[in-house]
């Protein structure tokens, strides 16, 4: 199950809404979002979170591209939400990775060797384990790349908090 919030930055602290991502395909849709709810081009995140698997932070500061950040790739991968955002971190084209792909099941004969080629294209298509992307974009906000790289159980709760906005995300949970 999928929890998803926008904290809106206004000159009076920070405005939290439950945040519907049905209709959202690609890190551009996210962006576009958060555009829309921003309050004077000012900074949107966008919270993800997977069950305590995993976590998921966009930061859009206006017109500037959006900034991600991923705790657990590769278990985020396993989403669709989650392998949406691995794509666009790690350039993958949407489809690329399948589970058939994923097992080597190309129609090659056991022992016939894969090209040069194919062995880079199936190297790239695996997500990484552990964190991915901008690790360093909550630092101005008091949250620090060591920081972030350490939580776990409720790290959204934990942004919060050192955003000093922690009941109004506990509104829209």
């Amino acid at each position: 199950m999928y929890f998803a919030a926008m904290l809106a930055r206004t000159e009076d602290g920070w405005v939290a809404s439950d945040t519907e991502l049905d209709n959202v395909e690609t890190l551009s849709d996210i962006a576009d979002l958060a555009r829309e709810n921003a309050v004077d081009d000012d900074t949107v995140l966008v919270l993800i979170e997977q069950e305590d698997a995993w976590f998921g932070v966009v930061r859009v500061d206006g017109e500037d591209d959006p900034r991600v950040y991923l705790s657990n790739a590769a278990l985020a991968n396993r989403s669709s939400y989650g392998a949406m955002l691995v794509d666009e971190l790690t350039g993958r084209e949407d489809g690329e990775d399948d589970d058939l792909d994923a097992l080597d099941l190309d129609g090659t004969e056991d022992g016939e060797p894969e090209t040069e080629e194919e062995d880079d294209g199936a190297a790239a298509s695996v997500a990484p384990h552990g964190p991915l992307g901008d690790g360093r974009l909550l630092d101005d906000l008091g949250v620090s790349e060591k920081e972030l790289l350490a939580l776990d159980g409720d790290a959204l709760g934990t942004i919060a908090d050192a955003l000093g906005c922690t009941d109004v995300l506990e509104a829209v949970r």
